[in-house]
This record gives structure tokens, sequence and C-alpha cells, in this order.
């Protein structure tokens, strides 16, 4: 029997490789000649940086980086163990949470930082960059990036303007770095779909919770459709779905980085190969902290039943919330908690790791006991 584990993390208790290897030991309880394959996965969010440097044996790094107000803070990174490879969160130099309640202003925030991160890896000399953009506390196109690695931007009379959101109508002329040509393969880990501009684009649909009142949603908005006029792209590359990721980032990084957009979900499971190692597996079991509706939702159980074709997938969660109805919606075969006994969540939290893999091994002993499949 063989079995591929693709669980994301227990916020609060375990990682996801931790997830992995507390499962593998309830499945090694059950018989030592089963044979597991331990993917953790995650959604291209929280927790990704980890995963990728868990993939790749690598180390995470720290750089002196500009806030999205300009405060100098220590944003995190990942190198992997070859050099060869580099892993970037844009939250961790821009985000919204390194902002109080009172200083969120997309008209005043900029994403000069991320672009400190990226010259920084870029200096390290490595091939190939991987960045996730959620979580942003910009709307800036990404022009505050660009500018830390060389860009300039001018307005009418020729003078170079702050590269922030509310600057972006005064933009008349862009002078391109000369790193422009010799960036190394850059993917952007992308999960939403909303264009650059319009009622559906980075200024009305995520402004809001940046901090922007209508006022400034309606100058920001009308600041990204100026600054992709002077782009010069067409129209319809402009309206490509995903360019209003992260305040318009999603947009910059291909303009600016000429990046490619990916589902972070999709992203992940290409980098750690899923489907070669779905050739003769009997079941795939994956899970989280919480199974909802919002989870069933989401893209990642989505991306491994989608995947998962005639193989039976299973999950283990903390919190089961979800009726059979919408597991048999997304093609879920079986779902249990590892929650057996009434507990604080303080006490499930500290006992997750025996938790999960016992309730792995209730779920595989059953299986395997009364399957035909015991090589």
């Amino acid at each position: 029997m063989k079995i591929l584990l693709t669980p994301d993390k227990f916020r609060g208790s375990l990682d996801a490789p931790q997830v992995c290897q507390a499962m593998a030991e309830g499945i090694a309880m059950v018989s030592t000649h089963i044979e597991t394959i331990n993917l953790p996965m995650a959604d291209g969010g929280e927790g990704t940086l980890d995963l990728l440097l868990w993939y790749t044996g690598g180390q995470k790094k720290t750089a002196t980086v500009q806030d999205p107000l300009g405060r100098l803070i220590e944003a995190q990174y990942g190198i992997s163990a070859d050099g060869k490879m580099a892993f970037i969160e844009m939250a961790t130099a821009s985000g919204l949470s390194l902002l109080k309640n009172e200083e969120r202003n997309p008209l005043l925030t900029s994403t000069y930082g991320t672009g400190q991160l990226i010259k920084t890896v870029i200096e390290a000399g490595v091939k190939h960059i991987i960045m996730g953009i959620g979580g942003s506390a910009t709307t800036d196109a990404g022009i505050g990036m660009a500018k830390a690695l060389g860009w300039q931007f001018l307005d009418a009379d020729d003078r170079e303007i702050e590269a922030i959101g509310g600057n972006l109508s005064l933009i008349k002329k862009i002078i391109p770095s000369p790193l422009a040509s010799v960036l190394p393969k850059i993917q952007v880990a992308c999960d939403v779909t909303n264009p650059l501009y319009g009622i559906n684009g980075a200024a009305h649909v995520y402004g809001p919770q940046k901090g922007a009142n209508a006022a400034a949603v309606a100058i920001l908005d009308k600041g990204l459709q100026d600054f992709a006029r002077v782009t010069g792209l067409s129209e319809a590359i402009v309206d490509s779905p995903g360019f209003g990721a992260a305040g318009g980032l999603g947009f910059g990084s291909v303009f600016f980085l000429n990046a490619s957009l990916k589902e972070g979900v999709k992203l992940l499971m290409d980098f750690c190969g899923f489907d070669e190692h779905l050739k003769n597996v009997d079941l795939i079991i994956t899970g989280e902290g919480k199974i909802d509706s919002q989870t069933l939702q989401g893209k990642l159980i989505k991306g491994i039943t989608s995947k998962a074709g005639e193989i039976p997938v299973a999950a283990i969660c903390g919190t089961l919330d979800a009726t059979p109805e919408q597991m048999q919606e997304i093609g879920i075969a079986y779902a249990g908690s590892i929650l057996n006994k009434p507990q604080t969540l303080a006490d499930a939290l500290q006992s997750g790791y025996e938790d999960v893999k016992n309730a792995t091994y209730y779920l595989v002993n059953m299986i395997y006991r009364t399957s035909a499949i015991k090589s």
C-alpha cells in the first residue's frame, strides 16, 4: 500500500512537515510495509516560505529594508541550500501587518522594501526567485519596488517623483533600470484574479481594507489607469487577471520584472513534483487545522482533489465543520477530527502531534485491515 501525505499546517500547533511526520508515525503503527510519501503543502499564503525552504534545504536570512512608510525594518527571505533560488514574501517588507490601523493609507505607502529584498537576492547571485504577494499595504502598481531596483519615474517637468500610490497619476515618463535586462527567472504566487483597475480592480476591491476612503479609492483607481497608459501596454494586456493583486503589484511584477503569475497552490505543486508522486498511490491524506465551507471553497483541497483522479482523498483536521454533501461536492472521501475528548483550545494545540498520529492510525488501520491491498 502506498499513501501520499499532503497536509497544510495546523495553525498554532504544527507546521505542515510536522503534520506529515505525525501522520507517517501513525501509519507505521499500522504496518511498516506501508509506503508513505511526505509532500507538505500550503495555499500560497502564510507558511509557503518555510515550505519552500524545507523542500530545498535552505535557510532564512534577513535584510534591512524600508517598511511601507519608509521606516527601516528587518525583513526575512529565504535562500535554497545550493544558493540558486530565493524565496520572498512581500508582506515581510510591504505588508499591512507592519502598520498600525491609524497608519494605513495606500496613498502614502510603497513597495520599495520589496524591491530592496529582490535587489538583495539578485546581488547574491540567485538564478530563480519565487515571490508571494499576499497581504500588501500598498496600491502603487509596484513602482516602489521598481524604484528600489533602479527604475525612474518622472513628472511632466522631468522631475523624479516619490514612488507611492498617491503619485501614480503624476508619472509621465518611465526610465528603465539597467537591471531590467539581466533579471533572473521570477515566478509570483498570485491567488486573486482581479484586473488592475475598474470596479473589480485593486483600488475598489482592496483599497478600503488598506485604509482608503471613497475619495482615496477614486484617486488610486485613476492613478492605476493613468499609469497603465504611460506603460504603453494595450488595454487587453492590462486587463489580465491577477494584475490587480497586491495593489497592482501583480501588474508591476510582469511589467518591471518580466515575471509570470501563477496560483500559489499550483506553483507549489509544480515545485514539489506533485503529479509525479501520484504514480501507484492508493490513498491521499490531506488535512489542516480547520475544515469548513470556507476551506472547501479555497484552492488547496480543490487542487489536491482535482489532481487525485480516482485516488481516494481523506482529510484529517482539528475542527470539522462541513457537511457530508460539501465533502462529496469537493471530492473528499473521508473527513475526521483529531479531537477525541473535551479539552481547552490550549490543550488541543499542545497535543496536536499525538492526536494527528492517532487519528491517522485509526483511519489507515481500518482501511488496511479491510483492504486486499497489503503489499
